[in-house]
């Protein structure tokens, strides 16, 4: 069997699978053998556009006689014309349709933002060359490019709301969600993890303010903060939800207070530093990350970071996490105490919370902890480790006695 018949077949499995998006809409061999066209796009080798059939001989006629008109398919024929769409503008690989940016590999076939950072991510870990699951060419960041086009369609096809159930144009659904909806909540419900085009804002009742936890449907709002209790509660039942809810805002405060007070110090030293990625000689070799050394306080250091603590195989996990350490390279006559936190760099748009770490460095004891990246996210994580380099941004505060 040839390499396209076994991609067809595996393509054809792929969009009957049960518990996806395509199930039962007639979808086959999504992507699968595409020949390029306008914008990137194409049809399935042999196939013609959803909806249309040639008039005449099959295909043992003349192949040099000129093609045969197309006829249209007539309505409910071939199922509705949305359906056909999602099957031909799905993500190949998760077979939902794209919510945000779309990929395409040399050969046209489409990825989400969220399966083309996957692979890529998944590639690093196995160091191995991501590849394309359909027709397996190569991809990567400069090989693939988005596909405007397609991303304008999907934003343009009908995409039921998640609390109300009715339909909207993908474009408007997130205004729908936020702004209009009379039975908007804050999430969607059990067993719907795709049913909504966002996360969407809070329902809250007016009196958050003094503890009330409850939230809803819109439409409920006004019957609930007519019977709300606690503009009821005594004085010291609201002082003691007061004391709870200002001892969270102490805690976030505490964190911006100390950076500021750190910019206040004498020796402040910050640079842009870029981890590499290596293999540790190991018989099972395992991913990290080191910098090139870098100077900043009259000091040399380098920073080195690796994946899920070194777990033995992180590419089998959907957890992924990264953590770093700092090491002092020079010689210093009496003990270096710092304080030490990594932000993203300049031009990068991953999600990282400051998060302070201090330290007493000497000849002795001139390595930190691994310590964690405060990422967001497993999915930021994989940001990361797609990119050939992560760039991050390093802030040291010498801390004179």
């Amino acid at each position: 069997m040839s390499s396209l018949e076994e991609r067809g077949e595996v393509g054809v499995a792929a969009a009957a699978a049960p518990g996806s998006s395509t199930a039962g809409l007639g979808v086959g061999a999504v992507g699968a053998g595409l020949e390029p066209g306008a914008g990137g796009q194409g049809l399935p080798v042999g196939q013609d556009e959803p909806g249309v059939r040639r008039e005449g001989p099959g295909p043992e006629a003349d192949p040099d006689a000129p093609p045969k008109k197309r006829v249209r398919l007539q309505e409910g024929e071939a199922g509705k014309l949305e359906e056909r769409l999602y099957s031909v503008l799905c993500c190949t690989v998760c077979l939902d349709l794209p919510k945000a940016s779309v990929y395409q590999c040399t050969n046209g076939h489409l990825m989400c933002a969220g399966c083309f950072i996957h692979l890529l991510a998944d590639a690093r870990l196995k160091e191995e060359q991501a590849t394309c699951p359909n027709c397996r060419c190569e991809i990567s960041k400069s090989l693939c490019c988005r596909n405007l086009a397609v991303e304008k369609a999907v934003s343009e096809l009908p995409c039921e709301c998640g609390f109300c159930l009715k339909q909207f144009p993908r474009s408007v659904l997130e205004r729908h969600q936020k702004e209009e909806c009379q039975d908007r909540v804050c999430s969607p419900g059990p067993g719907e993890p795709h049913a909504l085009w966002v996360f969407v804002r809070v329902t809250q009742c007016k009196y958050k303010r003094i503890g009330c936890p409850w939230q809803g449907p819109f439409h409920e709002l006004t019957v609930h903060e007519a019977e709300c209790c606690h503009p009821t509660k005594t004085g010291n039942e609201l002082m003691g939800i007061l004391d709870e809810m200002d001892q969270s805002h102490r805690k976030e405060m505490q964190l911006y207070n100390s950076i500021f007070s750190l910019l206040c110090f004498e020796k402040i030293g910050f640079t842009e530093v870029q981890f590499r990625p290596y293999r540790t000689d190991d018989f099972i070799t395992r991913l990290y990350y080191e910098t090139p050394r870098f100077t900043v306080l009259n000091q040399t250091w380098v920073l080195k970071a690796r994946v899920n603590d070194s777990e033995r195989n992180p590419n089998l996990s959907c957890k992924r996490t990264l953590s770093f350490q700092l090491i002092l390279k020079s010689k210093v006559n009496s003990a270096l105490e710092c304080s030490y936190l990594l932000l993203k760099g300049p031009y990068d748009d991953v999600k990282i919370k400051p998060v302070i770490y201090h330290y007493v460095f000497s000849n002795d004891a001139n390595e930190t902890d691994y310590m964690p990246l405060p990422i967001i996210d497993s999915v930021e994580c994989n940001k990361l480790l797609a990119a050939k380099n992560i760039n991050l941004r390093l802030f040291i505060f010498q801390i004179q006695k």
